[in-house]
């Protein structure tokens, strides 16, 4: 089951199967994917109930699957979903994280755990592994040496550790106030930044897009920009106009 409810500028999204620890199923995860792309708000905040963030795909539905692969690419489609939205989307988790869950907040743009946030990957000792996009983004995250290590051996990882390998960016007691600082900046230029900073074209196609995209944000901005800049009098670089020739 997911709860939907708007706080502000905030989507809250809530993983609510507390007695299963948010095991995932499939009309589970079908219902988050339609809570996503419904959503209007710039930011959401994605958490689980209780006392557990997500123990991820329910594995009495995984033991008695007819289509295994379907049930991944739907996992997939889910975890896409929630990378490609519009929204910025912060993951809050609080209590443990495990296989399918640690991939839907790998989907997030944004992880922030409380100290009693774990996670881990134990499929491996039931024969499985992360196949909702996870072998994808946990090395992207983490590095592929510490995304080897976390996933081959099983093992869990505190709030701490998590930290120290960029599994989350932060740790703090209400990750929802994350959330909500982020949903203080301008929704054009949130959307705009993800965006960017997602894009996995080349470098070159990369950079032509951010200009533009950077150039498109000026000039809807340009009165506020104006009205915010220094009036210490000082000259600044690009206030030049030859600053921006390419022979510099």
């Amino acid at each position: 089951m997911i709860r939907s409810r708007r706080e502000g500028s905030v989507r809250v999204l809530t993983l609510d199967r507390p007695d299963s620890r948010n095991a995932l199923r499939p009309a589970d995860l079908s219902t988050l994917r339609t809570a996503v792309t419904g959503t209007t708000e710039s930011v959401i905040y994605l958490h689980g109930a209780g006392e557990a963030f997500c123990a991820g795909a329910d594995l009495d539905v995984v033991s008695t699957l007819d289509d295994p692969a379907g049930f991944a690419r739907l996992g997939q489609r889910v975890a896409a979903t929630l990378a490609r939205a519009d929204a910025i989307v912060v993951c809050g988790i609080d209590g443990p994280a495990r296989g399918g869950g640690v991939e839907l907040a790998l989907a997030a743009d944004v992880r922030v755990a409380t100290p009693a946030a774990t996670f881990g990957e134990p499929g491996v000792r039931l024969g499985l592994f992360g196949a909702w996009g996870g072998t994808v983004r946990l090395p992207r995250v983490m590095g592929e040496g510490d995304a080897l290590e976390f996933a081959l051996s099983g093992r869990v990882l505190d709030a701490g550790e998590a930290l120290r390998t960029g599994l989350v960016s932060r740790v703090t007691a209400d990750p929802k106030t994350v959330a909500a600082e982020i949903a203080e900046g301008k929704p054009d230029a949130l959307r705009t930044i993800k965006r960017r900073i997602r894009d996995r074209r080349d470098d070159a196609a990369q950079e032509d897009a951010e200009a533009t995209a950077f150039e498109t944000l000026v000039e809807r901005y340009a009165p506020e920009i104006r009205s915010s800049r220094s009036t210490d009098g000082e000259t600044h670089e690009t206030d030049r106009t030859d600053a921006f020739d390419e022979d510099d």
